[in-house]
């Protein structure tokens, strides 16, 4: 569903949200949103807090890939190390 509000920006960078966009987004005060722009452009996406289901089941799918790469709990630090001093750009 596609929905165009006009909106203007607050001496201190804020902007309302239409009632008519929060509403279609499900979306209340307090909400989060990534920012981002390409220059020209500016996205506002929603996120929404994971669900505490959700985490366990990344985590007990971490724990299975972990457990079928052969990985031990004494070759973590070592891979910690290695991820936080790789060059991430």
């Amino acid at each position: 569903m596609n929905a165009l509000e006009i909106t203007s920006m607050s001496t201190k960078g804020q902007i309302v949200i239409p009632m008519s966009i929060r509403s279609v987004l499900n979306v209340d005060s307090g909400a989060k949103f990534v920012v981002v722009t390409d220059g020209e452009n500016i996205l506002l996406k929603p996120i929404e807090q994971p669900r505490m289901m959700m985490f366990k089941e990344l985590v007990k799918k971490a724990h299975s890939l972990v457990k079928d790469a052969g990985i031990k709990h004494a070759d973590l630090k070592g891979i910690i190390k290695k991820a936080r001093s790789e060059d991430r750009s």
